[in-house]
């Protein structure tokens, strides 16, 4: 603390804690927090401010707190891209999947409950936990970051969660559940009874035949299922991020949203991004390709004697390693220009997909890294 720092009745437990956020530096190539590198088009621009212009005109009064035009759009858009039609009453949206999950954990969860999930996963989750006073704990993912049904059945028996958390795809490894997986969850929970959420933020860069628990939601009435329009909508930028579930479920986190938490702005830019989705996914082909590619590429990589490791991924960047140093490493590729994320276990680094001249930026600068670390031991 410095001299002059005020006094704070700070609450105990976030004496010691940052921000959460991953680096911002300026360098050319940015690679670290998943994000569509394509901007929209012009044509997806104008469409925005067209729609954000009429908004405009109304901005004296406050926004449909109920934002029911944008959940009909997002139940026509889930239609399409997973033959799920859910009811508009069984779409809630906020700022980001993170607001999404923070009003879960503000329903179901809260002093004397606890949020379970499987590590290595998204490293936001026990940040919700934390700012709802929820009890945060976790099981274990399978060395190759799969999650094994038995062990998740067990894992909630004995610690008796009212939230159960499942990233799938996940995040950092890109690991995607299998629906008999998500079932066997789900059948534990109901017993319980717990809330399921399946956070697909990466959804929409599944490979072919790669399930979305959307499917299980008709029998499932405690399961919700998570979305963004970050990612495969090159909309990072908009913060907009929804779920679908049983309309009791929404009922439940229509008490806790703040009064007109979606500003009229928003819907609008969300209404207009949705109205341009077969452009704004064609692109999510490509960049699958370019993930695939890169995955292979980096297979192909010795250090230190033996292949890195990649682990399979659904999403739109790639976990691989293992380095004895992985931070020498990315202050390495850093130095050449390249930003990726540290995170995840030990020794894995994580790239996100690029364009196609930002990977090849990548993949010359880790292959200059890689060739000092076989230089260093000679």
């Amino acid at each position: 603390m410095t001299p002059d720092a005020p006094v704070l009745p700070l609450r105990p437990e976030l004496a010691d804690e940052v921000p959460y956020g991953a680096p911002q530096l300026d360098v050319p190539v940015r690679l670290n927090v998943n994000e569509n590198p394509y901007a929209p088009s012009a044509e997806v621009v104008a469409t925005i401010a067209r729609y954000v212009a009429d908004a405009a005109r109304e901005l004296h009064r406050y926004p449909d707190r109920d934002f029911d035009a944008l959940r009909a759009d997002l139940a026509d858009y889930l239609a399409d891209e997973s033959g799920v039609r859910p009811d508009p009453a069984q779409v809630w949206a906020a700022n980001g999947s993170n607001e999404v999950m923070l009003h879960l954990l503000q329903a179901f969860g809260g002093p004397g409950r606890t949020a379970l999930s499987f590590a290595p996963t998204y490293s936001m989750y026990p940040e919700y936990a934390r700012d709802t006073h929820t009890r945060w704990v976790t099981g274990r993912r399978a060395e190759d970051f799969t999650l094994d049904p038995a062990h998740a059945v067990a894992t909630i028996e004995a610690e008796q969660p009212s939230v159960i958390l499942l990233a799938s795809p996940n995040n950092p490894t890109g690991t995607a559940l299998p629906l008999s997986t998500v079932e066997a969850v789900l059948e534990a929970a109901a017993r319980l009874p717990a809330v399921v959420v399946v956070d697909e933020a990466y959804a929409e860069f599944r490979r072919e035949g790669v399930p979305s628990a959307l499917e299980l939601l008709a029998a499932h009435p405690h399961l919700a299922v998570t979305r963004t329009m970050s990612k495969a909508f090159a909309a990072a930028g908009l913060r907009l991020g929804y779920l679908v579930a049983s309309t009791a479920l929404v009922d439940a986190l229509r008490v806790v949203r703040l009064p007109y938490h979606l500003s009229a702005v928003t819907q609008a830019a969300a209404r207009a991004a949705l109205a341009h989705r077969t452009e704004l996914l064609a692109q999510v082909a490509d960049l699958r390709r370019e993930r695939d590619d890169l995955a292979t590429w980096l297979r192909g990589l010795t250090v230190q004697g033996r292949p890195l490791q990649v682990a399979d991924t659904d999403a739109n960047f790639v976990l691989f390693g293992t380095f004895a140093d992985r931070h020498a490493v990315w202050q390495g590729l850093l130095g050449r220009g390249v930003l990726i994320r540290e995170t995840g276990p030990d020794g894995w680094l994580r790239v996100s997909v690029g364009t196609p001249a930002e990977t090849r930026s990548f993949k010359d600068a880790l292959t200059d890294v890689v060739a000092e670390i076989v230089e260093k031991e000679q």
